[in-house]
């Protein structure tokens, strides 16, 4: 085991392989037993570890390598932070006899240099066969009773697998990256809304957390006492992200989970009902033409040209009818980034266009009243990374009504009404 630790930076202090989950839980009670938890100052015993710093259960299901590493790498940077038991499973072959292959950790951080040091677990399962079919039958055993679990689940989680379903139904709160998902995701979308809807789960998707950023600066143009009576009278919304395809028929493989989650943001905040779910739109040549030269016009960052290819909606907040469009933009930027979020409100024959863009650490804001610019502002605004998503997932706690809002809304959006999406 080492004995030197860096303020503030993970060490292993323990590593042991085991082959069944009783093995496992048998090196789990020998991380802490009968050794040796002193480092040395000057020679002399000093300061010890604290015992099994664990706040939570963190379950994290990578059924690739390179996510598993990845999970890995973003849990341990957050052992001083959110101290957990952690169980990452790597499912493997899913025929032939059950197996496991199992790494059981312990990593330790200094907080500062009088402080003790904080430890926490971390076993990496690989199982294959009958123990990879059924994953909660593998991580129960192994969690910490009467503390909170959290399952994160990058990649592709199979919501409508039975597999998915047990492990989550013994589950406090799911994390996952709709952006990453495989197609437009807007299928898986609809999935993990119906799962929400039947459990008391609640989710953390960085794809909406992500958008915090664009969220708060769309609010703040309601601000103005100027512009907060056009915030009832929106007659349309319009988002713009990047496709790497530059044909109309093939932008369907691009992820729309963020572009959808913009609206759905709208639709929940303001009380907008679905008339008509999203759906596929052809543009004709001469729109196609309007858009590319408007996108010329505008300069939104790198953008090349428009795709041609589209989904509209049709929604209403009691009184008129308020038009959606969600338009793919050929751009080098990752495929399915949001763009441009655009809104048009009119109120008593007076009109008001918000456009908002982002770019790098920067939110930039338009407002144009009767054609007038009156509004022209820019914010700071860090991107954060997979660590800081991650801990404020953890830290989140109970349902969050934004999250679970903009769920339903997207939901609904995409024609899958809440409650009976198919499970």
């Amino acid at each position: 085991m080492a004995t030197d630790l860096a303020i503030k930076e993970p060490v292993l202090r323990w590593s042991a392989r085991a082959h069944s989950i009783a093995e496992v839980e048998i090196e789990l009670a020998r991380i802490w037993a009968g050794q040796d938890l002193a480092t040395d100052v000057d020679g002399q015993p000093g300061r010890h570890i604290a015992a099994r710093t664990s706040v939570m259960n963190l379950v994290v299901i990578a059924r690739r390598p390179e996510l598993a590493e990845r999970g890995a790498a973003t849990i341990q940077a957050l052992t001083g932070r959110h101290p957990s038991r952690t169980i990452v499973v790597q499912p493997a072959d899913p025929d032939g006899p059950s197996w496991i292959d199992a790494r059981v950790e312990a990593h330790c951080v200094m907080p500062h240099e009088d402080a003790p040091e904080t430890c926490a677990e971390t076993i990496h399962l690989k199982v294959g066969g009958e123990a990879g079919r059924h994953l909660a039958a593998v991580v129960t055993p192994l969690i910490i009773h009467d503390l909170p679990v959290t399952v994160w689940w990058p990649g592709e989680p199979p919501f409508t697998s039975r597999s998915a379903q047990d492990l989550l139904a013994a589950a406090d709160r799911l994390v996952v990256d709709g952006s990453t998902w495989d197609g437009d995701g807007l299928t898986r979308l609809g999935e993990m809304a119906a799962l929400v809807d039947s459990t008391d789960l609640a989710v953390s998707d960085f794809a909406l957390v992500r958008q915090s950023r664009w969220r708060e600066a769309i609010a703040s143009i309601f601000d103005d006492p100027d512009f907060l009576p056009y915030l009832r009278s929106l007659r349309r919304v319009a988002v713009t992200y990047a496709t790497h395809e530059e044909a109309a028929d093939e932008t369907a493989s691009t992820n729309m989970v963020k572009p959808v989650y913009h609206v759905a943001w709208l639709m929940s905040q303001l009380g907008l009902t679905v008339v008509k779910p999203l759906a596929a739109v052809s543009a004709s040549a001469a729109a196609v033409g309007r858009a590319k030269k408007a996108a010329r016009d505008r300069c939104v960052g790198p953008v090349r040209h428009a795709a041609g290819r589209g989904m509209a909606a049709t929604l209403s907040d009691g009184r008129s009818e308020v038009a959606v469009v969600v338009r793919p933009v050929t751009s080098p930027m990752p495929s399915g980034t949001t763009l441009r979020v655009e809104l048009l409100a009119e109120r008593r024959g007076s009109e008001l266009r918000a456009d908002v863009t982002a770019e790098a650490e920067t939110v930039h804001v338009r407002v144009w009243q009767e054609g007038v610019e009156a509004l022209d502002r820019h914010f700071l605004a860090a991107r954060r990374g997979d660590v800081d998503l991650l801990a404020e997932a953890i830290e989140a706690g109970r349902r969050d009504g934004v999250a679970l809002g903009s769920l339903r809304a997207a939901a609904a959006l995409i024609g899958t009404p809440w409650g009976s999406a198919s499970r």
